[in-house]
């Protein structure tokens, strides 16, 4: 989303060859940027900060909303009196001032805004984590708040401590990465500059939970920013790379560090500790959309296959005297943001697990080197976190292709390539003869052939299947059978006394399948067949 005056609007297809309906741009009214007094009412505020006013403006007359929230971190609570007066007066709608702490995106709080009556919510500052159709019951707009800054300074400082050729990478929070951006352009004929993306995230912007790995060839990272919060994300995800802040208020450059042992240490020790916990309590984070309901339920699918207890509880805050409370609780998982538990595990009495810390504590996955910023990623890990395939829903609007799913039972004629399959398959795919190919799939004669969700594959060896599954789910094979521990507690086990060369599968959410001879025939969930 551009500061760039224009809005979005669904235009009409002409035909349906040309796909599904899509975001054009259009134009804010003339009306609207021409408004003499709108102009001087908005130069009550900062010029160097873009509040993007007058799309506001219309946006909210385009909703035909009558009673608009307006959300902003505490650095900016100073203007939203000022933005308040305005929306009120050129709208005719009202505004509500949301005074609760924001510390991102992800404290999105439109489930209070619609319990306040409000039917259209402008969220500023951070970027847009909560997709505006995914809303409760209102509209949406964000607003970055573009910061414009001493470029020049900025670009002679690089110049100043870096050598011409040295490999860099800029990054920043959402409110400068348009400059971060700009000024790359500037250094590329004296320096390898690279602008790191972390999908869903902007080019160069940078979370305190969500950071990219950078290749190893880069000299240092460049930040752009005040605090440290953001730029200790990358930092933890690239130990090796030195790391450089630039404080565009105060103008001064300096090099930090991070004490990448000591949290690599707490980290393991309270996973350890949760290790043999009896009773576990899962936190679900109630601050806006910080808590993820997708990852509480996955791991209450994981303790409940291991047959560990557990309790859940809501919290919009987590603080040590408050667990306290619950005394029977031998280790806890927070999810709510991770870097409570990397910044302040320590001062918890039982170990703050973060969902990852969680899989690698349940013995899902290993311990990973370097600790992962992930949690927003849309190439994430595992189903701990937010983005992660598994919990993303089919697009809709996108026509099928054909011959882009293998049909249950399909078979394979020798030499004849797989298909290909969904990542959201749940059959198994009988292969007779030899072939080839698909998701890492090697084949055998006689071997079945697994294409298993978020790219797990299974390469057959004579007379076995041996499978690389995803969390440390794993397939054993017993005689000719094969009993496969598949991720959510779900499994299969194709029994000695089944039926011959049948397969059956209890899956996860009471999803089942019996293979018998030359057919499959299957339950999934939800219903669907």
């Amino acid at each position: 989303m551009a500061a760039s005056g224009r809005v979005g609007s669904v235009a009409p297809v002409a035909a349906a060859a040309r796909g599904p309906v899509r975001h054009v741009a259009q134009q804010i009214p003339e009306e609207i940027l021409g408004n003499t007094e709108l102009r001087e009412a908005a130069e009550a505020l900062p010029r160097n900060y873009n509040f993007e006013i007058p799309k506001t403006i219309w946006r909210i007359r385009q909703a035909q909303a009558r009673k608009v929230a307006l959300q902003m971190p505490e650095g900016l609570l100073m203007f939203a009196c000022t933005i308040a007066d305005i929306v009120e007066r050129f709208t005719g709608a009202e505004a509500v001032v949301m005074g609760d702490v924001t510390y991102g995106a992800c404290c999105v709080d439109d489930y209070t805004a619609r319990a306040l009556g409000a039917d259209f919510l402008v969220h500023y500052g951070h970027s847009c984590l909560i997709p505006i159709d995914a809303t409760q019951g209102l509209k949406m707009l964000y607003v970055f708040v573009d910061i414009k800054i001493d470029t020049s300074h900025f670009l002679e400082t690089i110049r100043f401590n870096f050598a011409a050729g040295t490999s860099l990478a800029l990054v920043s929070t959402i409110q400068f990465v348009s400059t971060v951006q700009a000024a790359s352009q500037e250094l590329r004929s004296q320096y390898k500059v690279c602008v790191p993306q972390c999908k869903p995230l902007s080019p160069g912007e940078i979370l305190g939970c969500t950071s990219p790995r950078l290749a190893q060839d880069i000299d240092a990272v460049v930040y752009l920013g005040d605090g440290r919060f953001h730029l200790e994300s990358i930092m933890i995800a690239n130990p090796g790379i030195p790391a450089y802040r630039y404080d565009p208020y105060s103008k001064v450059f300096s090099q930090e560090h991070y004490g990448h042992e000591r949290m690599r240490r707490a980290r393991q020790d309270a996973i350890r500790t949760a290790t043999g916990a009896h009773c576990w309590g899962l936190i679900l984070g109630t601050l806006g959309r910080q808590g993820s309901p997708r990852i509480l339920q996955h791991l209450e699918l994981r303790l409940r296959a291991l047959g560990r207890p557990f309790v859940r509880v809501l919290l919009s805050e987590i603080f040590p005297s408050k667990l306290r409370l619950f005394p029977d609780v031998d280790a806890w998982v927070q999810v709510a943001c991770p870097r409570l538990s990397i910044d302040w595990g320590e001062a918890f009495s039982k170990p703050l697990l973060t969902p990852y810390e969680a899989a690698v504590a349940l013995q899902d996955i290993e311990w990973q080197q370097p600790y992962p910023m992930d949690f927003y990623a849309s190439q994430s890990l595992g189903p701990w976190t937010v983005n992660h395939a598994s919990a993303q829903p089919p697009r809709r609007g996108r026509p099928a292709q054909v011959g882009s799913m293998a049909s249950p039972g399909h078979r394979v004629s020798p030499g004849q390539r797989v298909p290909s399959l969904s990542l959201c398959c749940w059959w198994l795919c009988r292969v007779e003869g030899t072939g080839g190919g698909g998701i890492g799939a090697g084949c055998t004669p006689g071997a079945v052939w697994c294409p298993v969700p978020y790219g797990a594959w299974c390469r057959t060896v004579p007379s076995a299947v041996q499978c690389l599954v995803p969390y440390a789910a794993r397939c054993h094979t017993v005689r000719s059978a094969v009993c496969c521990l598949v991720l959510y507690g779900a499994w299969c086990c194709a029994l000695p006394g089944a039926v011959p060369s049948a397969i059956q599968c209890a899956v996860a959410h009471a999803a089942w399948c019996h293979i018998a001879p030359g057919a499959i025939q299957y339950a999934v969930p939800y219903g669907a067949v």
